[in-house]
């Protein structure tokens, strides 16, 4: 059983560690480091809402299974999926679905009308997970030097 929780800069060190191990392999098909790799977590715990899934166990203080970083966005109604990450050894236990779930409650909490997000094109993996999951694909563009394809799913 897993929780999820508000992350802390205790969080910090174990978020980087999950998401290296699981965006690295995407290093040479990018040609780059993605840009969850880049991003400066202890930044976005100021602007964004980061939460943590940890194991039902543990303390607040314990390795991180995966994590996800939201963020309201007024002009599209919607709570946006900044990055969701799990544990590549973690994967395919329906931790992803756990933390997404968790995203659409808290945009309908919210009253908003849709989730929104993002994905390299080269992570093509994601594409169909995503339609999979009842995301549309909205358009694609190059932002911030990626080849990004986007994504809305409505909420009822």
């Amino acid at each position: 059983m897993a929780k999820i929780i508000k992350a802390t800069p205790e969080h910090i060190s174990s978020i980087n560690s999950v998401v290296t191990a699981a965006y690295t392999k995407y290093i040479e098909r990018i040609g780059k480091p993605p840009a969850p790799m880049l991003a400066d977590y202890s930044q976005l715990l100021k602007t964004h809402d980061v939460f943590v899934l940890q194991d039902a166990d543990a303390t607040s203080t314990s390795a991180v299974l995966g994590s996800i970083i939201l963020k309201s966005d007024d002009e599209s109604d919607s709570i946006k999926v900044n990055n969701l990450v799990v544990d590549p050894a973690l994967q395919g236990r329906g931790y992803g679905r756990l933390l997404m779930d968790f995203a659409e409650e808290r945009a309908r909490g919210q009253r908003r009308s849709a989730l929104t997000l993002f994905t390299n094109v080269k992570m093509y993996e994601n594409l169909g997970l995503y339609a999979k999951l009842g995301f549309v694909e909205t358009e694609r563009r190059v932002e911030d030097g990626y080849e990004r394809v986007f994504f809305r799913k409505a909420l009822n």
